[in-house]
C-alpha cells in the first residue's frame, strides 16, 4: 500500500483524542427508520436546482423520480420513501436560502419505483451508459462538496484524463461515514472507481485512506482483484482530503492556480460517491440514503444510514438527543461543516455528518491584532498568505485580496484554527472572495 504520504501544510486538530473519531469509529452503520414525513430538496448540490414532475397529491414510489436535473451541471431528486406528495413549496435550506422542498407522506410499504433494475455487470456497459445512470443516479460529491459526478467525467477534448483518485481520507474531526462505507462496503467503493475509470478510459486508480483508518485500507486491499487499482496511505492531517492535496501527496502534481484537477489529467470522487455508483449499477437504485456519522454532545454517537429529506430534529432523537450545554450544531465536520442555527432542517445528500460542540470545544477567547507571526501562511495548504489577503478584506480592498489569489483559497480553516491572535482570517478571506466574485459577474 506504498508509504505514508503528505503534503505541504495543513494542520492537526485534536490529535490525543484521535481527531474525536474515537467516539464512532468502530461503530457499524446502522439502518435508522424511515421518518413519517420526507422533504426533499431540489437542489442538493453545486449547479442549477432540479425541477418537480410531481404534483401535490400524486402517490410516488421509492427511487421514482420526483424533479429533473435542468442542466448539464445539475442532477434529478428522488423519492426516499413510497407515499403520498402533500406539499411542494420553498423551505430555508442549511444556508438559510429558499430552496424548493418536495414534502412526502411515508405510506411505509416502501414500493419500489418498477424501472428501478440493475444496469450491469460492468462489463456490458458503454462509458455513455455509465456517465447517464450516474446522472440519473442523482449522484453527486458526497463527501460535502455536491457537485454533480457525472459532469467531472465529460472533460473537454483537449484535457484528457489519466488516473482516477478515490478520496477516502475523511480528514474532517469527528466524521466517520466514508471510513465506515469502506470499511464495510470495500467491493462497493472499487466497482464505483472501476466504472469511474471505465467511463474516462483510465487505466490507473487510486483509493486514498489516511493512516488512522488502517483496518479500511486492508479491506479495501482484501477487496482488490486489479493491479490497475491501488490503495496509497495518507498521512492522518487536514485538510489531506482536498482534491488538490490529495493529487499533490499522491503523484505530485500540482494544480494551476483558478485551475481543476482534470488541467493535470485528473479527476477525484468521494469514496461514498463511488459506492452509491455501485449501487446504481448493481440495483438500479438511486441516491435515495447516505450514511451520516451522529456524534460529539449526543447521548448515543451513532453511523446511521439515514433517508434523504429526514428532519434532523429526529435524526438527533434517534440517538437519545443532545445533551445539556451544546453550544453549536454542525452539518457536516467542525472544520467546514455549516453551523445551523436551528433543528428543523433535513438530511441532504450532502450532510456527511450532524455535530453537537460543547464548551469544551468552542473557543471564546477574543481576537486581537496581528502579531505577524506568519503562522497562517505556514499551514495554508493552498501557499497563500491569508494575513495579507484578511488585511485587504477588512479595509474593502477588493482589488489587493485578488492580488494575494484569495480565490484560490478553498475555506479549510486551518488559518484561523491556528492563529495565536484568534483572527477571524478564513472568514474575512470569505468576504473577500464573495466581493471578488459579484464584481466579475458585473463586468460579464
Amino acid at each position: 500500500m506504498g508509504r505514508n504520504l503528505t503534503f505541504k501544510g495543513g494542520i492537526h486538530p485534536l490529535p490525543k483524542l484521535h481527531h474525536g473519531k474515537l467516539q464512532t469509529e468502530r461503530l457499524a452503520i446502522e439502518v435508522m427508520p424511515a421518518p413519517e414525513t420526507v422533504s426533499i430538496p431540489c437542489a442538493q448540490h453545486i449547479g442549477a436546482p432540479a425541477v418537480p414532475i410531481v404534483e401535490v397529491g400524486d402517490r410516488v414510489k421509492l427511487g421514482q423520480k420526483i424533479a429533473e436535473a435542468s442542466g448539464f451541471v445539475s442532477v434529478p431528486v428522488h423519492a426516499s420513501v413510497s407515499g403520498t406528495v402533500k406539499e411542494i413549496a420553498p423551505k430555508p435550506n442549511k444556508a438559510g436560502r429558499d430552496v424548493v422542498n418536495i414534502v412526502i407522506a411515508n405510506d411505509f410499504e416502501d414500493e419500489v419505483d418498477p424501472k428501478i433494475a440493475p444496469q450491469g455487470p460492468l462489463d456490458t456497459l458503454t462509458p455513455d451508459e455509465i456517465r447517464a445512470l450516474i446522472k440519473e443516479a442523482g449522484n453527486i460529491g458526497l463527501g460535502g462538496a455536491g457537485f454533480p459526478t457525472h459532469a467531472k467525467l465529460s472533460p473537454p477534448a483537449d484535457k484528457p484524463i489519466n488516473t482516477v483518485i478515490v478520496n477516502g481520507a475523511e480528514c474532517e474531526p469527528f466524521l466517520t461515514a466514508d471510513h465506515r462505507v469502506m470499511l464495510e462496503n470495500p467491493g462497493g467503493v472499487i466497482l464505483g472507481l472501476k466504472a469511474v475509470m471505465k467511463a474516462l478510459d483510465v487505466k490507473l486508480g487510486f483509493i486514498a485512506v489516511e493512516d488512522n483508518k488502517m483496518d479500511a485500507a486492508a479491506a479495501l486491499q482484501k477487496a482488490l482483484d486489479t493491479n490497475t487499482i491501488r490503495v496509497k496511505i495518507l498521512e492522518t492531517k487536514y485538510p489531506q482530503g482536498s482534491e488538490k492535496q490529495l493529487i499533490d501527496s499522491i503523484l505530485g502534481r500540482q494544480v494551476p492556480s483558478g485551475g481543476l484537477p482534470m488541467d493535470v489529467g485528473v479527476v477525484v470522487i468521494n469514496a461514498a460517491s463511488a459506492a452509491a455508483i455501485a449501487e446504481a449499477i448493481d440495483t438500479g437504485m438511486p441516491i435515495v440514503n447516505r450514511v451520516v456519522t451522529v456524534t460529539g454532545h449526543v447521548e448515543n454517537p451513532k453511523n446511521l444510514l439515514v433517508r434523504i429529506g429526514t428532519p434532523i430534529k429526529e435524526v438527533l432523537d434517534y440517538c437519545g438527543g443532545m445533551k445539556p450545554g451544546v453550544k453549536r450544531l454542525i452539518d457536516g465536520g467542525p472544520m467546514m461543516g455549516t453551523p445551523l442555527d436551528r433543528v428543523d432542517g433535513v438530511v441532504t445528500k450532502t450532510t456527511s455528518g450532524l455535530l453537537a460542540l460543547g464548551e469544551d470545544h468552542i473557543q471564546n477567547t477574543k481576537k486581537s491584532n496581528c502579531i505577524h507571526c506568519g503562522r497562517c501562511a505556514s499551514v495554508c495548504p493552498m501557499h497563500l498568505m491569508p494575513m495579507m489577503i484578511s488585511a485587504a478584506s477588512d479595509h474593502y480592498d477588493w482589488g489587493r485580496a485578488e492580488k494575494y489569489h484569495a480565490m484560490d483559497c478553498m475555506g479549510c480553516g486551518c488559518c484561523s484554527f491556528i492563529c495565536p491572535a484568534n483572527r477571524h482570517l478564513c472568514q474575512s478571506i470569505r468576504v473577500a472572495k464573495d466581493a471578488i466574485a459579484a464584481k466579475r459577474r458585473k463586468k460579464q
